[in-house]
């Protein structure tokens, strides 16, 4: 068996399309790593990215969401919105969520949003200038499932 020094992804394709743009920016996010340290009281969290369910400012900072509990970051909002994978959406000027957790969406025309997540009583409020950037990364999240 023979063994590499590195991983590499090798696409082979007619023509460089949006479809395969989009593959190679997947790719590249996923090999991305974005370690955060989460807080609670006196206590350091290390947690999976994958738990969170969205990040919302409060007064006393940034907190991130899991389905039971509330942690603390250090980073400002603006700066999770640039460190965070793609399957992260700015819904508001106050909040971050996880596509991935996206249970429902009740759709306000004249006022914000509703999001609720799965397996948690936790809901945001999508505001009317994010809400069709959050449906799109929706969109195609749906379109690469397998």
């Amino acid at each position: 068996m023979k063994i590499y020094g590195e991983d590499e992804i090798i696409i082979k394709c007619s023509e460089i399309n949006s479809t395969i743009q989009k593959i190679q920016e997947v790719v590249k996010q996923s090999s991305q790593k974005v370690n955060l340290t989460f807080y609670k009281e006196n206590m350091e969290y290390y947690l999976s990215l994958k738990t969170i369910l969205f990040f919302e400012t409060s007064g006393s900072g940034i907190n991130a969401h899991t389905t039971g509990e509330i942690y603390k970051v250090k980073n400002k909002l603006y700066e999770l919105e640039e460190i965070l994978p793609d399957n992260f959406a700015r819904v508001s000027k106050s909040t971050i969520v996880n596509i991935n957790h996206i249970h429902s969406i009740d759709k306000n025309i004249t006022s914000s949003s509703l999001v609720q997540f799965n397996k948690s009583y936790k809901q945001v409020y999508v505001s009317r200038n994010y809400y069709k950037e959050l449906r799109q990364k929706l969109g195609e999240r749906r379109n690469y499932e397998i």
